[in-house]
């Protein structure tokens, strides 16, 4: 009896240990999975609001770009100057074509005042035209010549919308007319958020009104308490309705926690929206429903356990085993499907047609794409586990290990880091990578995903086009040496040889000449003294001899002209200096004139002068065909590049959305790629010069120009007749030299380019607003390219004229006759570069 009561102990007391163990270890696995989905939801909140972040960014601006585009219209520039019906009618038109293509939900047209003039919802109930929007920030901000979006309620329309406008202006004019508006449907955002059950998204602007949910109850709600002033801020702003905004409730406890009115705790997470100050996406998930998606499935478990302890202690190991044996082939049913998303994504990885890898935090390759060996020539086995530096260059691996490796660990992103490669047959090739981290659940870097794009193709474009540059400054410095080679010459003619010599008072009488003056002209030293030209020299001689002593003391200052003097074997061409004669008090007594037949050196200078010639001819051939290379060529193969990734795009669109999301990524990179091709085809060569002409060529040009360097470019053009091929050239060129150095130097925030024709000539002048420069420091305004235009100016007959003033601005002005390079006006006859100082 005693042995079965000590059994009976044992047995009980084995059951309560054995009740004892089963729930100490279910609390335990309880609480560890509890916090690990806690660490889990955080984890994906953090990439889930990145991910909407984005998407509703990307959503906000894509029509940013179009609205400029849209501003730039003739029809709305016509409707705003000169309204009438046809006017009205084309306008509606281009808003009508906008509209439909852009499947938004309206575009209208504003004038100065506010008013509505033109609307794609012009027959709508709701429509806008006569309805004045001024107190919108869009019209305020657009109309003092910024672009604005805004994100409101529709006053008239009772939609939300984000509304992009753009300012409308007379071409030199700094006021606009009016403005053009595109208004985008915000419910679009709501409809391609795809959350899941108990997750809660909001994009609410800087004082908490929400204005994008998948609550819809929640709409137009403050999600903090607010003061009343800030609700009669929202109230005046007209952007939210007309209220009441109810406070919905929430209070913040922490940084990433909140607390609605019945007391449940939220996650919450947030981030500012790019572009949209004072906007922000929130990333909400109630405690509960994370807890719940814990203990839910740990009831359904253990349930049945329980009561079999309760039941029978007995089979309570056998029941455990059971449900443990279960749970494992669960979680061999996830790592499988695991497993097949792995492999879907090593597939995408290995099959993009990019060189994609991921280094660890030592900076060793742990994963290659099959695009990556294939580039570079090495075998999978080659590679992993080796470090990146391995296959850089030298430089490249100093600026990988002192710069970028430091830099992106820290940051977790780098972006177009130019790297050098070298391949295993010893080739280098040039690649731009960019790089994102991949995080763990604390946020800390593990591994990092990289997209090598290979440049050496276009490195070598650049490389040519560097070299036909440095062949031109080799040509061009051959030049400047034989120029300055005649010119040692002549000064050397003119210091051992005799030249023509003579004195005259202020009157005009001769008192000295020298022999080569008798020889010259045939007369005698005594028989000219205290006479005059008219007297001694022919007529025409006479005159110019007089014209020019005239200006010597009237001037006050020395003279250099070059003089003609008609001889038995032919007019002989004399380079003549004169300078004023001073007594001893100071004042003027006479003339002296020293003249040095340079007939042979402007024979000469005419030859080089044509050889300079066809030097820029054959450098505009080369541009032209290294253009056409570019554009044609590369153009083509990025463009069937872009083609198979869209196809790439819509074959994964409905099983991979971060594929889907990767290939929207590499069309941006291969769109950019060719706008960058088509940009240095266009800077080599504009096609538009040959095919349209010298107005439609700088129309184009300074438009690009001011896109791309944020300047004010005005482009002022009359009626201009048709110019020859090296005067539109010379013209087009010169533009791009100034337009570049005020780009490069002036820090202006405006430049006009005016070109128009006077009297059959010709006038380009390019005019900036920037510090301009001391014309007296000669290297200085040499190093500004003005060597290269006062060349081309030359070359097709002209003039340069650049005026300047530190702080005041530049002045380009280049100036030809019409009539062309074989009959030039005598006024250009001699082109010179003429820089001076100038008020504007």
């Amino acid at each position: 009896m005693k042995l079965q009561l000590k059994l009976r102990s044992i047995l009980l007391l084995l059951s309560l240990l054995t009740v004892l163990s089963a729930s100490s270890g279910g609390y335990l696995y309880y609480s560890s999975l509890r916090d690990a989905a806690f660490k889990e939801a955080e984890h994906q909140a953090v990439s889930r609001l990145h991910l909407l972040t984005k998407n509703i960014s990307s959503f906000l601006s894509e029509n940013i770009k179009v609205v400029k585009a849209l501003a730039g219209a003739e029809e709305l520039l016509e409707m705003l100057v000169r309204p009438d019906r046809e006017a009205l009618d084309r306008a509606n038109a281009i808003l009508d074509l906008h509209k439909e293509a852009l499947q938004v939900d309206v575009c209208y047209l504003m004038n100065y005042e506010g008013n509505t003039v033109a609307s794609s919802n012009r027959n709508a109930p709701d429509s806008f035209v006569g309805k004045n929007f001024a107190f919108r920030p869009y019209f305020q901000e657009a109309f003092h010549s910024a672009p604005a979006t805004y994100l409101a309620l529709g006053v008239t329309s009772a939609k939300r919308g984000v509304y992009y406008s753009y300012p409308i202006f007379v071409k030199g004019d700094d006021l606009p007319i009016g403005l053009v508006v595109i208004k985008a449907s915000i419910e679009q955002i709501e409809k391609q958020l795809d959350l899941i059950s108990d997750e809660i998204v909001l994009m609410t602007d800087s004082r908490g009104v929400v204005f994008v949910s998948n609550v819809k109850k929640w709409l137009y709600k403050l999600l903090w308490q607010i003061s009343p002033a800030e609700r009669e801020q929202i109230a005046i702003s007209r952007q939210f309705g007309t209220g009441p905004w109810d406070w919905i409730g929430f209070t913040r406890e922490s940084q990433n926690r909140a607390v609605d009115r019945a007391g449940t705790e939220y996650q919450i997470y947030t981030a500012d929206i790019d572009n949209y100050p004072g906007w922000t996406v929130i990333h909400m998930r109630s405690l509960n429903a994370i807890a719940q998606s814990v203990s839910a499935p740990l009831i359904r478990i253990t349930g049945p356990v329980v009561l079999a302890l309760c039941l029978l202690v007995g089979f309570s190991v056998f029941f455990l085993y059971q449900k443990a044996n279960t749970e494992i082939l669960q979680r061999r049913v996830v790592e499988k499907a695991l497993r097949k998303s792995e492999e879907r994504y090593r597939t995408l990885y290995h099959n993009t047609p990019a060189m994609l890898h991921s280094i660890d935090t030592s900076g060793r390759l742990v994963s290659v794409s099959d695009h990556w060996t294939e580039a570079l020539g090495y075998s999978r086995d080659e590679v992993i586990g080796q470090p990146l530096t391995r296959f850089l260059t030298d430089q490249s691996r100093r600026y990988y290990e002192e710069t970028v490796f430091p830099e992106f660990f820290r940051t977790g992103f780098c972006k177009e880091i130019p790297y050098r490669f070298i391949k295993k047959n010893g080739h280098i090739i040039d690649v731009l990578l960019s790089a994102i981290a991949d995080c763990d659940s604390d946020g800390n870097p593990i591994r990092s995903l990289a997209v090598s794009i290979d440049v050496t193709e276009r490195k070598l474009a650049e490389k040519a086009l560097r070299l036909a540059k440095e062949e031109l400054s080799r040509y061009t410095k051959d030049l400047e040496r034989q120029v300055r080679k005649r010119t040692r010459e002549i000064t050397n003619i003119l210091k051992y040889t005799p030249a023509v010599v003579y004195i005259k008072d202020s009157a005009g009488r001769y008192r000295l000449v020298n022999p080569q003056y008798e020889a010259l002209f045939g007369i005698n030293n005594l028989d000219v003294q205290g006479k005059t030209d008219d007297q001694v020299l022919p007529p025409e001689v006479a005159r110019q001899f007089s014209a020019s002593d005239t200006k010597v003391l009237q001037g006050k200052h020395s003279l250099q002209i070059e003089e003609e003097i008609p001889q038995p074997n032919g007019t002989r061409t004399y380079l003549t200096v004169k300078f004023a004669v001073y007594n001893e008090a100071g004042g003027i007594e006479g003339v002296c004139g020293i003249a040095t037949d340079i007939t042979a050196v402007k024979k000469a200078q005419n030859q080089l002068r044509r050889f300079s010639a066809s030097i820029m001819a054959n450098q505009e051939k080369e541009r032209s065909a290294l253009a056409r290379e570019l554009h044609d060529e590369l153009g083509q193969v990025l463009t069937a590049l872009r083609m198979d990734t869209v196809w790439i795009r819509e074959r994964l669109r409905d099983r991979d959305p971060a594929a889907v999301e990767r290939a929207l990524t590499m069309c941006g990179l291969i769109d950019k790629t060719i706008e960058d091709v088509r940009g240095l085809a266009h800077r080599l060569r504009p096609g538009v010069l040959d095919d349209l002409g010298l107005v439609d060529a700088l129309e184009h040009y300074t438009t690009e120009f001011e896109k791309r360097t944020g300047i004010t470019c005005i482009f002022d053009h009359r009626t201009i007749p048709a110019t020859n091929d090296t005067v539109a050239t010379a013209a087009y060129r010169i533009a791009q030299e100034a337009l570049t150095n005020v780009a490069r130097h002036a820090g202006a925030s405006r430049v006009d380019v005016v070109l128009k024709t006077e009297k059959q000539i010709l006038n380009l002048a390019v005019i900036d607003n920037g510090r301009g420069f001391d014309y007296r420091k000669h290297d200085e305004a040499a190093g500004l390219g003005l060597a290269g235009m006062h060349e081309r100016a030359a070359l097709s007959g002209g003039q340069l004229e650049v005026q300047s003033r530190k702080g005041k601005g530049t002045r380009v002005n280049y100036q030809v006759p019409l009539e062309g390079l074989r009959t030039p006006s005598s006024k250009f006859r001699d082109a010179k570069l003429i820089i001076e100082e100038f008020d504007f």
